[in-house]
């Protein structure tokens, strides 16, 4: 009897799990654009070191997306479906890359992408904070990003773990997500200030 109940226990524990990967595979399939603010931690590979940082965070699938820091500096990431915009205010300076170059395998191609089972080897993992997770792990292998978890509250996307390649731990924590959201087109276009530098990658 009790083999029966540890049985039937590991069965909907697994279930319950695998149904986190489900859960991302609609995000990415059901959510064609959204807005949320976000509050972001980085934490060092030995974990002494911890930035914190928010902003808010929008897109429209496919490849169209717009990271907007306003503390503890205002920083501006942009994706326009055909070049990644980064303009930090402060030094009045743009870096662009093509799309092709800077997505990838990323946080930005995980949210705002639609190739998920291209980029993407994806597992489900025990449920944690309350959450449920699905961890991407990203098949290029000589990528900046060993892995990602997401983290979802019922069907609701919550919190995103990053572990790049050095080991540096980022945790991005959303509140007042809208899924789906008329959002103007003009988001996520940018033109660099007049008298700005402008780094191509």
């Amino acid at each position: 009897m009790k083999t029966l109940l540890l049985t039937a226990a590991l069965l909907v524990g697994a279930a319950a799990h695998a149904d986190s990967v489900d859960t991302l595979r609609e995000f990415v399939r059901d959510a064609k654009s959204g807005r949320a603010n976000f509050t972001q931690t980085v934490t060092s590979p030995d974990g002494a070191k911890k930035k914190t940082s928010s902003g808010s965070f929008e897109f429209i699938r496919p490849d169209r997306f717009r990271f907007a820091y306003s503390k503890p500096f205002e920083q501006l990431i942009v994706g326009d479906g055909h070049k990644v915009w980064l303009f930090d205010p402060d030094l009045n300076q743009v870096s662009v890359r093509k799309a092709s170059q800077a997505l990838g395998a990323t946080p930005a191609a995980l949210l705002a992408g639609d190739s998920l089972d291209r980029d993407f080897t994806l597992q489900p993992q025990p449920d944690k904070d309350g959450l449920a997770w699905a961890q991407a792990t990203p098949k290029a292998k000589d990528g900046p990003f060993q892995f990602m978890r997401v983290g979802f509250r019922g069907k609701e996307l919550a919190a995103v773990e990053i572990v790049d390649s050095f080991g540096q731990r980022s945790v991005l924590q959303f509140s007042n997500l809208a899924s789906n959201v008329q959002l103007p087109a003009e988001r996520f276009k940018f033109t660099p200030p007049a008298g700005a530098e402008v780094l191509e990658q």
